[in-house]
């Protein structure tokens, strides 16, 4: 008799699809229930994802979660500037959600037992077992248990006749949800390694960009971009809209060396259009309207904020706290940047909000709204300290010369 049921986070891509031959096979379950979730893919991928489910697995699920993805992620990544060592996040923001909603068919389900075809070198592991095992169940990763390599993957797959488009000469492992995609694996490992234009789809070179610049106006309602060009948009059709506009003037490629949760360096290749131009007008925007004191207090909260994000770690009491201090500050952070799209890159042209603590009268030189003689007062204190051991350091090097 075998273990029963157990459901299979599912992309249909080799790792997963190879997992449901594996799981009877290597572990002895009954029943394997596959379930995708809609993040923002491209309609392909979910299609690709739900035929195979289907045909392979015992039972299977495809569930829409875009919506939730942008109000319960994507949103507060924005308010929070969330990006890692540089680039904006993406695969880790969508992983937490990705597995509570398979927990969810779990339940259903019946099962004790939840599957996912995560390596065991990678972050996502950690980021799909801190949920699962949060829910009280089980964790099984035929890949990370059996210490899988990715040609054996690929023979195995086809001894079960499992189409996979990954091939030996581009084993490209490639993740994507609507605010980030991402592409590693094969030759992408080799840091010296130039990146074919093959593996972008949401980009296009800069080089074969427009020659003609782009105008782009975004408005901000607490933190949140609202409407694009004066149109308001709901946040999924405003991010997919951007990703097109963006992405055809090159904005929005990252290769970088990153630093995973074990302590590997990894090469990472990412595309991520709409978030890298919503991330630059909302930080300017926040310099606009917060003060001093809270944009460099909100540097270090944002900072925590996006190393919690990265490992998945949404149950940690301190993202809740956090989310809470943002949210705050958020409140009035609303206002329109105007931004120029071209050749690669994004810049802001200006910005404006109702809230704003800039003053033009007080600022200007050609203004006397403030009295500048109130400043002397205070540049004969301002700096004091140093002034006192600056000429104590020079008097001890005068007297050692002496």
């Amino acid at each position: 008799m075998g273990k029963g049921t157990i459901v299979l986070a599912y992309s249909g891509g080799l790792d997963t699809s190879i997992c449901i031959p594996l799981l009877k096979e290597r572990y002895d379950y009954d029943r394997v229930v596959t379930v995708a979730v809609d993040v923002g893919q491209r309609d392909e991928e979910i299609d690709i994802a739900t035929k195979k489910g289907k045909k392979f697995a015992d039972r299977h699920y495809t569930i829409d979660a875009r919506k939730k993805f942008v109000s319960q992620h994507i949103f507060p990544a924005i308010r929070a500037n969330g990006s890692y060592e540089g680039y904006p996040m993406g695969t880790s923001l969508a992983r937490p959600l990705i597995a509570e909603e398979v927990v969810k068919v779990a339940r259903k389900e019946g099962a004790t037992a939840i599957g996912h075809g995560c390596t065991g070198k990678g972050n996502d592991q950690l980021r799909f077992d801190v949920v699962i095992r949060g829910a009280g169940l089980d964790v099984v990763a035929p890949i990370r248990d059996l210490n899988l390599t990715r040609d054996w993957e690929i023979e195995y797959a086809k001894k079960h006749h499992i189409p996979v488009p990954v091939k030996k000469d581009k084993p490209w492992s490639m993740d994507e949800n609507c605010w980030s995609r991402s592409i590693e694996g094969g030759k992408l490992e080799d840091p010296a390694y130039h990146p074919p234009e093959e593996i972008y789809l949401w980009t296009v070179s800069a080089r074969h960009a427009p020659d003609v610049p782009e105008k782009v106006t975004l408005e901000f309602k607490n933190g949140i971009p609202v409407e694009v060009d004066g149109k308001k948009f709901p946040g999924y059709e405003l991010i997919q809209n951007l990703n097109k506009r963006a992405g055809k003037h090159g904005i929005g490629r990252n290769d970088i060396i990153e630093d995973r949760i074990l302590g590997l360096k990894a090469r990472e290749n990412y595309e991520h259009p709409a978030a890298t131009v919503i991330l630059l007008a909302h930080r300017d925007l926040e310099a606009l309207v917060l003060t001093r004191q809270e944009l460099a207090f909100k540097r270090m909260v944002d900072d925590k904020w996006s190393e919690l994000a990265y490992k998945g770690l949404v149950y940690e009491p301190l993202y809740a706290a956090l989310n809470a201090f943002i949210n705050t500050t958020q409140e009035r952070v609303n206002g329109s940047v105007d931004l120029e799209l071209y050749k690669g890159s994004v810049r802001v042209l200006g910005r404006s909000s109702p809230d704003a603590l800039y003053s033009g009268d007080l600022v200007s030189f050609d203004s006397s709204s403030i009295d500048q003689c109130h400043a002397i007062g205070i540049s004969h204190y301002f700096g004091l300290q140093a002034r006192l051991a600056h000429n104590l350091k020079n008097k001890k090097v005068k007297n050692n010369k002496s």
